[in-house]
């Protein structure tokens, strides 16, 4: 919820995220992906239009770079003991199958570059993105790259 709604996101109780969050999911269409191992959600990937997520454009980093109606890849969640396991990239790889089929023109992603800072990260890391055939479009912090995926042409 906090790229959805912006900075109220921490001031709010877990239990209205979650509400809200449920009623996001009920009213369609899904907000994202799930990863599941033997029947167990492992890992989650939020992934729709970036105008579904209005909290991108509060922070200066991950402002809109241009006029294109991209999707977005907004969020990760890996569930403990299935980390390092390429649960990361198969989601990246469901959420350009999944925008490139409702016919959005790009993926974007807002990731930490690894080299700069070596955080832990619910947004990836911009060498997954590399390799899932992302590049970078912009960066207006040392540490916090704009790649896209553009399925134009």
């Amino acid at each position: 919820m906090a790229t959805r709604i912006g900075s109220e996101y921490r001031r709010r109780t877990a239990q209205r995220n979650r509400t809200d969050f449920r009623k996001l999911v009920l009213q369609g269409p899904p907000p994202g992906l799930l990863a599941l191992g033997e029947g167990t959600a492992v890992g989650w990937c939020q992934v729709t239009p970036r105008d579904a997520v209005p909290g991108l454009e509060q922070g200066w980093r991950v402002r809109r770079v241009d006029d294109v109606a991209v999707w977005a890849i907004t969020c990760f969640y890996v569930r403990k003991g299935h980390r390092r396991e390429g649960i990361t990239s198969a989601l990246i790889t469901s959420a350009l199958e999944l925008a490139r089929s409702a016919g959005a023109p790009a993926l974007e992603a807002y990731p930490l570059d690894g080299t700069v800072s070596p955080s832990a990260t619910a947004t990836g890391y911009a060498s997954t993105f590399t390799n899932a055939g992302f590049v970078e479009v912009a960066r207006r912090s040392p540490e916090r790259p704009i790649m896209r995926c553009s399925f134009a042409g």
